[in-house]
């Protein structure tokens, strides 16, 4: 399946992240307007308090969302489009595959956000180190005004190569999260040249889309707030919450299926190179810790398989089965219990 398909076939996720948002920017409005009626009765500087305290918390809101509930569905559409990339097929009931594959994955939302973290800092460390070793951006020609605007457009793609590495631990079913989240990172560092090359091409179609979009909800709200004499900076703000919604719901989920498709094609046939763990724990020290935690988490796993062997073993030792019938019986039995026949 392309891009375009699973986008379209997944919008029941796109639908999920626009009532997330709405409810973000619903109840930011709300408490802007108890805020700024609070401020408004203590004059011009009580207004101007007011609306930094609604700036922290419409972000407190904001966190809290995304935090307890965005997160999960971001998950759940990565798991969904990890499948649709690498069997050409989306899930039946995609909204319940992606739960139980985030539930089996990672159990609560606190470890998927950890793992989450850990890759999004580990990725622009890295990047960083590219970066100063030369050459990272040798495929855009020109002067130093070019690679800084470039370099601008590549830090806002990192913020979605996160997503494409979590995807990976949904591909690798057979490893620990934190082990294929690790393997995730190193695919892209291995080819991030390719993928940042697309990822690039992308997010400038997307901000000029942005952009057009701003100024065209902008230009309709502030017509309306002009004719009733109402501020125009807060008609600004509202075009900006309405367009930070329609891009939550479906500009981010385009950015994210074209870049994870690209990724996942990568990976399947991506020979991960072993010796660049120990290099990639001197660029990032993110890294380092998802690294660690991935060894951490392979060595509880290997004890507690040890430990059922252990346990299995013991119990083989503590019975023994008769020669004639087959029935079990203690160690001890001199005679089986079932036929009677000498063990």
């Amino acid at each position: 399946m392309n891009a375009k398909q699973i986008y379209n076939q997944t919008m029941p996720f796109n639908m999920a992240k626009l009532v997330l948002g709405l409810i973000t920017v619903g109840l930011s409005l709300i408490l802007l307007a108890i805020l700024e009626g609070i401020g408004w009765l203590f004059g011009s500087s009580g207004i101007v308090v007011t609306f930094f305290l609604w700036l922290a918390g419409a972000g407190a809101i904001r966190f809290f969302i995304m935090h307890y509930m965005g997160y999960l569905v971001k998950a759940g559409h990565i798991a969904v489009v990890t499948e649709a990339v690498i069997k050409g097929v989306i899930p039946e009931n995609q909204v319940e595959y992606g739960k139980q594959k985030v539930t089996e994955r990672f159990v609560t939302s606190n470890a998927f956000f950890v793992i989450d973290n850990l890759v999004t800092a580990s990725v622009r460390q890295i990047q960083r180190g590219i970066e100063k070793m030369g050459g990272a951006l040798d495929f855009i020609p020109g002067i130093g005004v070019i690679t800084n605007l470039a370099q601008f457009f590549v830090s806002i793609s990192l913020g979605y190569v996160d997503e494409c590495c979590l995807g990976y631990t949904f591909y690798k079913k057979e490893q620990g999260a934190f082990e294929s989240a690790t393997d995730g990172v190193v695919i892209y560092a291995q080819n991030w040249k390719e993928l940042l090359k697309s990822a690039v091409i992308t997010m400038i179609k997307v901000l000029v889309t942005l952009l057009v979009l701003t100024l065209l909800t902008f230009l309709v709200i502030g017509m309306l707030f002009k004719a009733l004499h109402w501020s125009t900076l807060i008609a600004f703000l509202i075009a900006c919450l309405i367009v930070w919604v329609i891009k939550f719901a479906f500009i981010d989920s385009y950015i994210m299926i074209n870049m994870m498709t690209t990724y996942m094609s990568t990976a399947e046939t991506t020979e991960i190179s072993y010796d660049l763990y120990d290099k990639l724990c001197g660029l990032s020290g993110k890294f380092k810790e998802l690294f660690n935690k991935a060894k951490n988490e392979s060595v509880g796993s290997r004890s507690s398989e040890n430990s059922f062997v252990a346990q299995n073993s013991q119990k083989d030792t503590n019975t023994k089965f008769c020669g004639k019938c087959g029935a079990k019986n203690s160690f001890e039995t001199k005679f089986c219990t079932a036929c009677g026949d000498k063990i």
